[in-house]
């Protein structure tokens, strides 16, 4: 017994140390010296007590191969991911089932566009230099360490990285903007199925010879209904962040309390493990930028210096149209487009597949786009559906507009280089230590036939799916110096001179945002704008639940439920962690839309729509329409009308939340039913759930509220699924001294002390302060060229 109690003591022993070995080789390096092939001198890397790079080189080129060097170690397994997700090759390291996720990534063409950008792009312009060396020194660091732990898990042979990738990288950028798959076919459903009494809610313009011709068969809507489950699930699926919105305003000198102006940004994205963010400081002869950068972009998608600053929002223009193609009656691979019939055009591909053989797909393309629902196979319906995207329509010089807005230090130049962008469209907010405040909406903003509402989806066969153009930069919505002293974005739709469809956010969260920002008394500086972006009130609440207060009263049976209903009455809107209110009013809001919409629409539908933003719009308004047709519950036996309805939603709720909760409502708190975790690709599999995702932790906000911490519509609990990407305050008083926060950690690597280190101040709405130039370095890392 002894020998064997030995033995197995030397086992565990040996076994912990291979793990504790293996584990520490896969951490970054942060101290030292590191040789890379490529400098022309040596490179300093100093870190911050967060892990964040503040790099100091004698030239650019060795700059950016720095910055591909250092980003690697922290991030290579993310670069990995989301240039497979982009390219379509997920199925070949994750399996098959992330074969509908590929398929769908393939038909978009990303890979065949980011080709033709890399194509066209001038090798000798500074910005494509620039990219190079980023790509080489990521290779490098590649192919001389170990594998991450991930590859290891997954079996992920080392590939090196290229322009292409970080082309595509910009398509599925765009593409996650785009609301236009989940949204057209839902409401081109309702329209077409249901009829127009059904589109009042969503405040449409409904044209009855708008509808498709010829109409769409049953398996053809079928189609779109999996389409749009597709689109919706195919990023989750994944693991990797979408981008949903986001808040930013800047401040004018006149209306802070330095005298100087001030920025403020916080972009909703979806929350994962390694945050979407990489935050370095750039240091070259003639440039110096603390920037947040994306994986594989070499370029700081939001920056600043101690001379200018920048943060972003989504235009949520609408740059995508689907279009349903006319076929020949004798030959389904015609399409009618201006009145001839055109072949559509046919390529073969293969999706590896790990464990299995390679897949072959055909994919197919009409003059308006390539065909979407084609992804489908076998249960795509017989009409084409046909994707116009501006991504794949415009030159979208992307990448050069941003190195050009890494150096943007005037109005002039910052309007220049946001012309540049042509798709996804974005908000850029900008500010400088001069004092001039800018926002400029980026986008080619194409003009369709007038009366043409691309909400819908639209008629191959016809004029409607024309592009007549694009409106030229200086139409787009922009302000420069505003008297008012204060510029405020935050997804809503912005005035403009021309109409701009878009699936735009309520105007809630950014009336909250103006309702401050606009009070004259009011001096701006870090602390109250601290207190602004994590405040977490709105309208939303109390003005749905006004028109159906007296309805609730009536239908409240006994003295606690007419308790609670003067309760959810006297809500502000305010969503704290300890608010009981909060979380009966957000169940009261599903059970309403599930009682009022599930039985027209069905499982498929009813989940796509409360996926979209129209969904947001449309509650508040069936709320108050007495009348609406979506209040007769279908196969009732009984006839229904909207107190019916409420008093079906009302004490679903309550049992909903006694089941889950208690009886007592004093136990139904906020915090308890809305938390954040945030979650690792790899996180999905039991243990490593439990090795490599963060949190749960109990969140305060909700949808709509500056504190965007979001969770879909649906019944209790809910798990925050976007938010705040990165908090950032910078006034140009003291830019050196600006305040973020990284929602997990700056490091991708398990294990690693940056991994999840902000996570809790993060959630606790703490900040941490931006260190630029000489900072007392936690350690150094130099990084010299091959002898």
């Amino acid at each position: 017994m002894k020998r064997r109690l030995i033995l197995l003591t030397v086992v565990v022993a040996s076994a912990a140390g291979a793990g504790y070995w293996y584990v520490h080789a896969k951490l970054p390096q942060r101290a030292g010296e590191a040789t890379v092939p490529g400098l022309s001198a040596p490179v300093a890397v100093r870190y911050d007590g967060r892990g964040v790079p503040h790099l100091q080189a004698a030239n650019e080129t060795d700059l950016y191969r720095a910055l591909g060097y250092v980003h690697a170690q922290d991030r290579l397994f993310q670069m990995e991911l989301i240039r497979r997700l982009a390219r379509g090759e997920l199925a070949e390291v994750l399996g098959s089932k992330l074969v509908p996720t590929d398929t769908l990534f393939r038909s978009l063409r990303i890979r065949e566009q980011a080709a033709r950008m890399a194509a066209r792009a001038d090798p000798q312009s500074r910005s494509w230099q620039a990219l190079q060396a980023y790509l080489d020194g990521v290779n490098s660091w590649q192919s001389s360490h170990p594998r991450p732990v991930e590859f290891d898990l997954l079996g992920i042979a080392e590939r090196p990285f290229t322009a292409e990738d970080t082309l595509s990288v910009a398509g599925y950028l765009a593409y996650s903007f785009a609301a236009a798959f989940r949204t057209e076919p839902a409401l081109t459903y309702i329209r077409d199925q249901l009829g127009p009494d059904y589109l009042k809610i969503f405040d449409l313009d409904w044209h009855p010879d708008g509808a498709l011709r010829p109409a769409l068969a049953a398996s053809d809507w079928r189609s779109l209904e999996n389409l749009a489950r597709l689109s919706h699930e195919a990023v989750g699926d994944a693991g990797m962040a979408q981008f949903e919105g986001s808040n930013a305003w800047a401040v004018a000198g006149s209306r802070t309390r330095s005298g100087r102006a001030l920025l403020a940004g916080d972009p909703h994205i979806g929350f994962a493990v390694p945050a979407v963010w990489y935050e370095a400081e750039l240091s070259a002869p003639g440039f110096n930028l603390y920037g947040h950068f994306q994986a594989l972009n070499p370029f700081a998608l939001l920056g600043h210096n101690r001379d200018f600053g920048w943060s972003l929002t989504m235009f949520q223009n609408d740059d995508v149209d689907l279009i349903a193609e006319k076929t020949h009656p004798d030959d389904a691979n015609q399409v009618l487009v201006d009145g001839q019939w055109h072949r559509l055009e046919r390529t073969e591909q293969q999706i590896a597949v790990k464990g299995e053989a390679p897949l072959s797909i055909t994919l197919r393309r009409s003059p308006h786009g390539p065909i979407v629902n084609d992804v489908l196979g076998d249960t795509a319906g017989a009409t084409p559906v046909a994707l116009w995207w501006a991504f794949l329509e415009t030159d979208n010089p992307i990448l050069e507009a941003f190195y050009q807005i890494n150096r943007a230090d005037s109005l002039d130049k910052m309007r220049a280089a946001a012309a540049q962008i042509h798709a996804p469209g974005l908000n850029l907010v900008w500010a400088n230590a001069a004092g001039d405040i800018g926002w400029w909406a980026a986008a080619q903003l194409p003009i369709r036939p007038q009366g043409v509402n691309p909400t819908f989806i639209l008629d191959g066969s016809s004029a409607q799916a024309d592009k007549l153009g694009f409106y030229p930069f200086s139409a787009n919505p922009q302000q420069e110096n505003p008297a008012s002293g204060y510029i405020v974005s935050a997804n809503y739709q912005p005035p403009a001179a021309m109409p701009i469809p878009g699936y735009y956010n309520l105007p809630d969260r950014g009336r909250q945002l103006e309702r401050q920002l606009s009070a004259a008394h009011v001096k701006w500086d870090l602390d109250n704008s601290q207190a602004l972006q994590l405040d977490t009130r709105t309208d939303y609440g109390p003005r749905t639940l006004a028109p159906l207060l007296n309805t609730l009263r009536q239908v409240a049976e006994g003295v606690e439920q007419q308790e609670l209903v003067e309760q959810l009455a006297a809500w502000g809107g305010d969503y704290p962690l300890e608010s009981t209110s909060a979380t009966l009013f957000n169940q009261f809001l599903y059970e309403l839309a599930y009682a009022a919409l599930h039985d027209e629409l069905g499982d498929t539908w009813f989940q796509a729509l409360i996926n979209t933003r129209a969904i947001d719009a449309a509650l508040p308004r069936l709320a108050a329409e007495v009348d609406s047709p979506w209040w007769t519950l279908r196969g009732s036996p009984q006839p229904t009308d909207r107190t019916a309805i409420v008093r079906l939603a009302w004490q679903r709720s309550l049992a909903h939340l006694r089941e889950l909760y208690g009886d007592d409502p004093g136990l139904w708190q906020w915090g308890k039913a809305h938390t954040l975790s945030h979650n690792h690709p790899l996180g999905q599999q039991k243990p490593l759930n439990l090795l490599l995702n963060v949190g749960p932790f109990a969140a305060p906000g909700s949808h709509e509220v500056p504190n965007n911490l979001s969770a879909k519509i649906g019944p209790a609990p809910w798990s925050v699924n976007y938010g705040p990407s990165t908090r950032r305050l910078i006034d140009f008083a003291d830019p050196a001294q600006a305040l973020t926060i990284n929602p997990v950690g700056q490091s991708g690597v398990p294990f690693d002390r940056h991994y999840a280190d902000q996570a809790e101040d993060y959630v606790q709405g703490r900040y941490r302060k931006v260190q630029m130039g000489v900072i007392p370095a936690q350690s150094t890392l130099r990084l010299v060229p091959a002898r």
